[in-house]
């Protein structure tokens, strides 16, 4: 289990704070702890909780979500680039950013598709709401899950109609990231861009936990938080089938198991 400063510690320290969601292996989250520690960057995790206020992290960052990565007394970063261009500065090698342009401009577009809003985590996240409506609205649900329901709905503009629409959002990014590893095979090459291991690989590998998580042992979960991220529609899954696989050697040979979170 992972270990956490609380916000009045960690405003103290010098160096690398990573606010994270205690407890949950967010891919935000996951996805910039890869990126940080493939660069051998040191850096301490500060606690975020899901769906509550985080007074204090809001004072101290002017962000309530997570991942906020805060260097030294520099400008608190909270957008998946800025944590990368933070990351990239901080230890030029190795690079997770191609030098080549063409290759450079692959990466930030299809990194957005995966990332951004309205991206495949974005869209994920709308499915998993959905999901939670129905516990929500059951009767006698706990009211402590009905008050997280509504923030998180709030916060990401949940709505029947945008978690439909969310499904062939999904669909369409996973498309373009099959389409691309496809592509990359042909040319010999075992990575998403480029023939080395790039921050694409990161995103694709860690957004993967919104389709089917690791297995318990590597990516020990609540097993209704399981049930809920794991995507059961066929389509689906057969387009995310290649990718899962790049997923398990990326973990494998790069990024490490198992998850602590």
């Amino acid at each position: 289990m992972a270990q956490y400063l609380e916000v009045a510690e960690a405003r103290e320290r010098p160096g690398l704070r990573l606010a994270i969601s205690a407890g949950y292996p967010g891919p935000w989250g996951e996805a910039a702890k890869g990126i940080f520690r493939l660069k051998g960057i040191p850096f301490v995790l500060v606690r975020q909780i899901v769906g509550q206020p985080n007074d204090e992290l809001c004072a101290w960052t002017g962000q309530r979500n997570a991942p906020i990565a805060v260097y030294e007394e520099e400008r608190p970063r909270s957008h998946w680039a800025d944590i990368l261009a933070l990351a990239e500065r901080l230890a030029p090698e190795p690079r997770l950013v191609p030098t080549e342009p063409e290759e450079r401009v692959r990466l930030y577009g299809l990194a957005n598709e995966i990332c951004g809003e309205a991206g495949l985590g974005w869209s994920r996240r709308l499915a998993l709401l959905d999901d939670m409506r129905r516990g929500a609205e059951a009767p006698g649900a706990p009211a402590a899950y009905v008050e997280i329901y509504r923030s998180l709905c709030a916060r990401y503009g949940y709505s029947p109609e945008s978690a439909k629409a969310s499904h062939e959002r999904t669909l369409e990014v996973l498309g373009l990231l099959a389409a691309q590893l496809r592509a990359q095979e042909k040319r010999g090459r075992e990575y998403l861009v480029g023939d080395s291991l790039s921050a694409l690989d990161v995103y694709c590998a860690t957004f993967a936990v919104l389709i089917d998580p690791l297995p318990d042992e590597h990516c020990r979960m609540d097993p209704q938080l399981r049930r809920s991220y794991t995507a059961e529609d066929p389509e689906l899954r057969a387009l995310a089938a290649p990718l899962l696989r790049h997923r398990d050697r990326i973990y494998r040979d790069h990024l490490g198991l198992p998850l602590d979170f």
